[in-house]
């Protein structure tokens, strides 16, 4: 089987419903062009994958992806894995456009051998608990309310996305804590919205609040800046999120002692491949890998990697509407159509 040519589908994608995230972050997306990138073979087989920025990733497949691949066996993912490597080093590649051709190959190959990709990759569960993983709300108590209608609804537990102020942020956490009790699994994502003395004085508060992990309080550039936080909070940090570098960055920070945790997901980490390295990496280190976003590709990443432990389910409205994904028992199921299944019901 060889690829015969990669292509672009565009598609005029609706606003998003309107919210928002942490002061100086834009929160919901006006209409944009998206894409489907598709890459076709001499047997017919076609996998796809599906992205919010379809001009620039139309662009990179014109003048570098398209020529680069056509001809290639697209059985052989990491050969094409290691090539997309090559044109980022030309390229810089935007970290959400590394891992699509990844993904697409991926789908083929389920497509090819009439399975969810999920059971390619190995296959270690067949439905994983989702949590509820909030933006940005007005008021403490309108995220106490949100917070309860979560877990009506069958959510494990809930992530806050907060205001980006240190002392409200730090109020926020430990009222929630005292409003859900000690059971319910929380966590807090500060979007990268503080510095290290900051970080140190929210980080301290979670931590006396039992919240499961602190993520991305600071930008991920300084793996410095994150051990020295990480000596100075007892709450366990999720790190390498948004870092460039795929799981050679992820290394360094388990190495330095910065990673409680570590984030993985196809998105930001060079697709499926570049998720599993970063999975397996953390697994040797007996370091849980949390797959970041939510999403039948990430859905396939939950039900084959065995040191995760949820799936993120993003709650975007109040009154909170559940993601049709996920089940009133707060589960989500392992997706069952052959490869991705991007038009599987339920996704």
């Amino acid at each position: 089987m060889r690829i015969t040519d990669v292509t672009m589908e565009m598609l005029d994608l609706p606003a998003q419903p309107p919210f928002r995230w942490r002061a100086g972050l834009p929160g919901s997306e006006p209409a944009v062009v998206g894409g489907i990138l598709r890459i076709h073979t001499d047997e017919g087989l076609v996998g796809e994958a599906h992205t919010r920025r379809g001009l620039i990733v139309s662009d990179l497949v014109d003048r570098r992806i398209r020529e680069d691949l056509i001809g290639r066996d697209p059985l052989m993912r990491e050969l094409l894995w290691q090539r997309l490597w090559e044109l980022d080093r030309i390229e810089e590649l935007p970290i959400y456009a590394l891992g699509l051709v990844d993904v697409a190959l991926w789908d083929l190959a389920g497509k090819a051998a009439g399975l969810p990709v999920h059971r390619l990759l190995g296959g270690y569960r067949e439905a994983v608990p989702a949590y509820a993983s909030t933006v940005t709300f007005g008021s403490v108590k309108e995220y106490l309310d949100v917070a309860d209608q979560c877990l009506e609804l069958g959510y494990i537990g809930i992530k806050l996305h907060g205001w980006g102020d240190v002392k409200a942020d730090a109020e926020l956490c430990q009222r929630l804590r005292a409003h859900v009790g000690d059971e319910v699994p929380l966590m807090y994502d500060g979007s990268a919205g503080f510095d290290l003395a900051d970080s140190v004085y929210l980080g301290r508060a979670i931590g006396e609040a039992g919240y499961l992990w602190y993520e991305e309080p600071m930008r991920e550039f300084s793996v410095t800046s994150y051990r020295w936080l990480a000596e100075q909070v007892d709450v366990p940090l999720l790190v390498a999120e948004t870092s460039d570098g795929a799981h050679f960055n992820a290394g360094d920070f388990i190495m330095a002692g910065a990673a409680g945790r570590v984030r993985t997901s196809a998105q930001y980490k060079g697709g499926i491949t570049g998720a599993l390295r970063i999975a397996h990496l953390a697994d040797s280190y007996q370091l849980r890998a949390e797959v970041h976003g939510s999403g039948v590709v990430n859905a396939h990443l939950c039900m084959a990697i065995p040191n995760t432990t949820y799936y993120e389910s993003l709650v975007y409205t109040n009154p909170v509407v559940r993601e049709p994904s996920v089940g009133a028992d707060g589960l989500v199921l392992a997706p069952t159509a052959p490869g991705i299944g991007f038009d599987q019901p339920g996704w």
